[in-house]
């Protein structure tokens, strides 16, 4: 008899647990319909809002910028999608004019490598690239070239950013700097692009040797700098392109 009763208890508690199972899945596919269907809603006022504010988002960039980071902070990429080019590129059209400015970042970056060996300031670069765009191309930001760099991550030329001395420059080759050079660098900035052996020597407290080993291949290795031999100040020094001031 205590069996019976133990197995008739124990047949009702896998009753109550396949219940309770089956309340559990039909609240949960109510929860997912009812999430599908509010973020249906969300992406037709989001969407609705974008196609409205259209020309907005491709030529102010303050308004481009509040767009973006409104896009981030619900985790929705303008540029990504499900569809090459991404539905938000599609939608605002904002993928073929994030394409088009990176065309335009390269042109820069390879008409100017002669000039800085791979490397600009991102300052530079915007200043080239919105002359090159024109008044009719809008107005862009640095924030607008560096998410175009990004884009041109998948055909592995190298373009990238990194920061000397809290300053953003614009990498085009594949090849990055060591510390040496880096070193060279923000002295370069300091002095409008001039750097001498004497300075490495006594700011940094290098040798001759390696202040003109670090010196000579950045001009015979990796083409980054020009040498003067005819100084009137120290009778030989070395002009990094990348921190000199070009005009247009």
């Amino acid at each position: 008899m205590r069996r019976g009763v133990g197995l008739a208890a124990f047949d009702r508690q896998e009753q109550s647990k396949r219940s309770f199972a089956a309340l559990s899945s039909e609240l949960s596919r109510a929860q997912i319909d009812d999430l599908h269907s509010q973020l249906a809603h969300f992406r037709t006022a989001l969407a609705h809002f974008a196609t409205t504010h259209r020309e907005s988002i491709k030529n102010d960039p303050t308004f481009r910028h509040a767009f973006q980071q409104m896009c981030a902070s619900i985790g929705v990429d303008p540029l990504a999608g499900p569809r090459k080019g991404g539905w938000w590129a599609e939608l605002l059209g904002l993928g073929d004019w994030q394409y088009e400015l990176g065309v335009q970042v390269v042109d820069v970056c390879v008409s100017t490598r002669e000039q800085n060996g791979g490397l600009i300031a991102l300052s530079e670069l915007l200043r080239f690239v919105s002359k090159l765009r024109g008044v009719s191309g809008g107005e862009i930001t640095e924030e607008d070239i560096v998410r175009s760099i990004k884009t041109l991550h998948p055909l592995g030329t190298g373009y990238q950013i990194v920061e000397v001395d809290g300053r953003k420059m614009v990498r085009s080759i594949v090849k990055s700097l060591d510390d040496d050079q880096t070193t060279i660098l923000v002295i370069a900035q300091e002095g409008g692009g001039r750097v001498v052996e004497d300075q490495l020597i006594r700011r940094k407290g290098w040798t001759r040797d390696r202040a003109r080993a670090a010196l000579e291949n950045m001009l015979l290795r990796d083409g980054l700098c020009w040498l003067d031999e005819q100084d009137e100040r120290s009778g030989r020094s070395y002009w990094v392109f990348s921190a000199m001031q070009w005009d247009v």
